[in-house]
């Protein structure tokens, strides 16, 4: 059975409970060598709605014991993870199953951290049955219209309340309010900036509290529960590509490179070392020739005098990156001493950069993490 539900079609929580049975028939009716397996609606005090049953190689059945949601939040899923599901038949094990129109990547890891399996119209899976099957397939196009989020988190405001929010390890486990988080400054050398409006904070937090990246507390306020995760969101929205991207040459290199750019910070400029080469300092792992560096649009001319450097449409020895946001100054970690310092990225920053940049970037990227800000966030108490 193929059922399809039109796109923008709205549809009784029936109907949907019907096209998602279809649906799981048709999934493990794929299986070539699975009998053919009963699908039917559960009793009314199972709490869930369908029920599938398959043979187990030793004897006995396991149950496929699926709740079907219009949709699902990512906050609301520890409630339906506490719920007590009793199916009919004695079966040896029971697979708890999560069917939606649409599972979102957010859900679909809530799934697999918490062993349930999880479906969806358009055919993207994970059923694990142990013992039994695994059946996983992802790609598929929706064919049910996938909720818009309140916030975009691949925006320039987006980005700074999401760096408020962790790049100081010993701000993420404290309590926020909206206002505060408004009003939090982006202390740059030559301004004051505030983090975002409250307007734009207050659907930041209500998204951010959906996905369940953070949690309310008690009397008033919030605190970032899961920081790792609203790292790995972000970056996954994150636009590197609007920061420009420019060649330049030089005969400096080393110790003279790295004093040309100490000058800039005489003129209060903002600059630092960026992605490979802020890593190198965070994190060694990835030999990368050329230097990579974040200058502010009206520092390059400066800049280009300082490290004695010509633009360049390739063989360049400097990779130099204009930001879009000079939220990516924002918390950087200084290097040497107060008279004799140049700069990198914030390590989360660097992170993200990694990323996108291309190359051998996500690896080191993934050095970045499990070497540096997994280890600072647990040893400042968080979760990573």
């Amino acid at each position: 059975m193929n059922t399809v539900i039109s796109m923008n079609t709205p549809h009784s929580s029936r109907a949907l409970e019907r096209s998602l049975e279809g649906k799981l028939r048709e999934l493990l009716g794929s299986v070539d060598w699975l009998p053919e397996v009963s699908v039917s609606a559960a009793s009314q005090d199972a709490g869930f709605d369908l029920q599938a049953m398959l043979p187990l190689p030793t004897g006995g059945r396991a149950a496929l014991c699926v709740e079907c949601k219009q949709e699902m939040r990512p906050s609301t899923f520890p409630m339906l993870v506490q719920r007590d599901f009793k199916p009919a038949g004695r079966p040896k094990i029971i697979v708890r199953v999560l069917a939606l129109p649409w599972v979102s990547p957010r859900v679909a890891d809530l799934c697999a951290e918490h062993g349930w399996s999880w479906y969806d119209l358009a055919g993207n899976c994970r059923l694990d049955v142990p013992g039994v099957l695994r059946i996983e397939r992802s790609g598929n196009a929706p064919v049910h219209a996938v909720p818009r989020p309140v916030a975009n988190l691949g925006t320039k405001e987006a980005g700074r309340v999401v760096r408020a929010l962790l790049f100081d390890p010993e701000q993420i486990g404290q309590p926020w309010t909206q206002r505060a988080l408004s009003e939090a400054r982006f202390p740059f050398e030559k301004s004051d900036e505030s983090v975002a409006s409250l307007g734009l904070v207050n659907k930041m937090v209500r998204h951010l509290m959906d996905e369940g990246f953070i949690e309310p507390l008690p009397k008033s306020g919030f605190m970032v529960t899961e920081p790792l995760k609203l790292l790995f969101a972000w970056r996954d929205a994150y636009r590197f590509e609007q920061h420009e991207r420019h060649e330049y040459f030089s005969l400096l290199q080393g110790r003279q490179l790295s004093e040309s750019i100490i000058k800039l910070y005489t003129f209060h400029t903002e600059a630092e070392y960026a992605a490979f080469s802020a890593a190198d300092f965070q994190a060694p792992h990835v030999r990368q020739p050329k230097t990579w560096l974040y200058v502010a649009s009206k520092a390059l001319v400066r800049f280009a005098q300082v490290a004695q450097a010509k633009p360049v449409d390739s063989g360049g020895n400097l990779v130099v990156l204009v930001p879009s946001d000079d939220g990516v100054f924002y918390r950087k970690e200084y290097l040497g001493d107060n008279e004799h310092r140049s700069a990198c990225s914030n390590a989360l920053q660097t992170y993200v950069d990694l990323w996108h940049c291309g190359g051998r970037g996500q690896e080191a990227a993934e050095a970045l993490l499990e070497q540096k800000i997994k280890p600072e966030w647990r040893a400042a108490g968080l979760k990573a």
